[in-house]
């Protein structure tokens, strides 16, 4: 009897200890939403000012896009060397992200933006 009490006190102990496991582990999310991501290298002569705009132009036309939900514009780090900014932009779905490119706000932004980038990677993702 001694010995079956041990035996269910021990299946007790580790059936919490790996609930404590499961409960401590790592949760996370797959949002189906899209990231639009922008690596800029600005033009040697693009001023501090119209750089400015251009990130700042961004966050205006979040707030006309429909479907265009967040924007990152702090950027931490850039690759690969000589890319100065990054640019994300989260969409709702792929009709909104589709529709962007001809949307008046997005064509307004550009004309800030594109005389003064010399060049730039996007990368757009998703969860399927």
């Amino acid at each position: 009897m001694k010995n079956k009490v041990l035996v269910a006190v021990a299946a007790l102990g580790l059936m919490l200890g790996g609930a404590g496991l499961m409960v401590a582990a790592q949760q996370f999310g797959k949002p189906k939403t899209i990231l639009h991501i922008i690596t800029v290298k600005w033009k040697a002569d693009a001023t501090a000012a119209q750089k400015e705009a251009a990130i700042k132009g961004v966050e205006k036309m979040a707030g006309q896009v429909p479907g265009l939900k967040n924007v990152w514009l702090d950027t931490i780090k850039v690759q690969p060397g000589g890319y100065n900014n990054v640019i994300v932009m989260e969409f709702q779905d792929q009709a909104a992200f589709n529709a962007y490119a001809d949307n008046q706000a997005h064509k307004d932004w550009e004309k800030v933006y594109l005389p003064i980038r010399e060049q730039s990677t996007t990368h757009d993702a998703t969860n399927k």
